[in-house]
């Protein structure tokens, strides 16, 4: 029966394979209008084979919840802070109404363990004792648990061994998610850094990994990897600033604007050149008491997002959010959701070589590129919102559609 039900789940996603890449080889029209669904073509690689791909999705993409494991660490997550992408997604798999969940996990393509790093590390880890002994435990015997109980799931010895490695490296690079694949004995993790995976080789070739710090130089393999949104909700909500952003038809006075530490190799660059340095280029170490963060992305046409200690950076969610043209100053980062989005439809990436002339490039901006950026990113705009509940499009749903393409084994750019 089990292998049935495999059969079926593969018949399945072949043919999806088949209906999306026959969308893929189509001419790409101007628009997309298809059910109230309405598609910019601009900021895709590939529009019909992405919304096809969206809608196969919607369509066959099971996830099936293991409802063992107790409060606060199983079933719950942060849901009010920089990590909030794994207590919002842990809540919508546990509670929310949507389509993927199954109870049936014979439907599943993928099982979600739906255990919170984060509340790990609140609950279990001694700050500066480097003892990981209590997480590494708290993995092993839940994974033995759901084993005990879904033997026909997953082989127990590589559940464990996959479980337990990953705990093994430093607690900066915590931040979790475990998808088991079914059909390729995989683990998919949400990881705030790669390198709790890499201390095995087996876990790091076969797993999908989910990651804020997608490092390409710190293996981060975009084919089989996903880029995670990194995004600022204190307080459970986006600022009511950025809610509504002024019309495109009123002036932004400042050409650029940044606020932030000196850390990592990058912002100490930028601030070195441009610090105090010019008018036009707003870049501060800390903000003047007498501004405010936002209202100052708000003023400005260019926001500049610089990596710090890691790759990623809530700056550039908060300039898509502001319509403030996102510069991104990074080496090695794969940015969010590149296998379907175009970002060059909505940001501009600058070297970091190029920082002295930061402001020649930034002014050699045409109006009419200006223009086709900010109508860009009011595009792309509703693909990096958390909401509550879900919308189709939005980032529970774009993280979802990038596991389901490597669930597929397939690229839609």
């Amino acid at each position: 029966m089990q292998r049935r039900a495999e059969n079926k789940l593969e018949q399945g996603l072949a043919r999806a394979r088949a209906t999306i890449l026959k969308a893929a080889s189509a001419a790409n029209p101007s628009i997309i209008i298809k059910n109230n669904d309405i598609i910019s073509p601009a900021i895709y690689w590939n529009p019909s084979a992405f919304y096809q791909s969206y809608k196969e999705m919607e369509r066959r993409f099971k996830v099936y919840v293991y409802q063992e494991g107790e409060l606060p660490i199983v079933h719950d997550g942060p849901c009010k802070d920089i990590y909030s992408s794994e207590g919002r997604f842990i809540h919508e798999m546990e509670h929310g109404n949507n389509r993927f969940k199954t109870s049936n996990a014979q439907a599943a393509h993928v099982y979600f363990m739906p255990f919170s790093v984060t509340w790990m590390v609140k609950y279990l880890y001694k700050p500066n004792t480097y003892n990981v002994t209590p997480l590494k435990a708290f993995v092993s015997d839940y994974v033995k648990l759901i084993s005990t109980k879904h033997p026909s799931g997953i082989e127990l010895k590589e559940l464990i061994i996959l479980c337990f490695l990953a705990m093994t490296g430093y607690l900066d690079d915590f931040y979790a998610i475990y998808l088991v694949l079914l059909m390729k004995c995989c683990l998919f993790e949400l990881l705030q850094g790669p390198k709790a995976s890499q201390g095995n080789a087996f876990l790091y070739n076969t797993s999908i990994r989910v990651l804020c710090n997608a490092n390409s130089s710190e293996g981060f393999d975009p084919t089989k990897d996903v880029s995670l949104p990194e995004i600022h909700l204190y307080g459970g909500i986006v600022n009511p600033k950025l809610i509504s952003p002024p019309p495109s038809n009123i002036s932004r006075p400042d050409l650029a604007f940044f606020a932030g530490g000196i850390h990592g190799p990058i912002r100490p660059i930028l601030l070195k050149h441009w610090r105090g340095k010019d008018t036009d280029l707003h870049v501060y170490e800390y903000l003047p008491k007498d501004q405010d963060y936002y209202d100052s992305m708000l003023r400005s046409k260019f926001c500049l997002c610089p990596s710090g200690y890691e790759v990623a950076s809530p700056r550039i969610v908060e300039a898509i959010y502001a319509e403030c043209i996102p510069v991104i100053l990074s080496d090695h980062y794969v940015l969010p959701f590149s296998d379907v989005l175009r970002w060059e439809a909505f940001s501009i990436q600058v070297d970091i070589s190029e920082i002295p002339r930061l402001k020649e490039i930034l002014v050699a901006v045409s109006e009419d590129e200006y223009l086709r950026l900010k109508e860009g990113l009011r595009a792309v705009r509703r693909h990096f919102l958390l909401n509550q509940p879900v919308e189709r499009f939005d980032m529970f749903h774009m993280i979802l559609h990038s596991v389901w393409l490597r669930r597929l084994n397939l690229r839609v750019g």
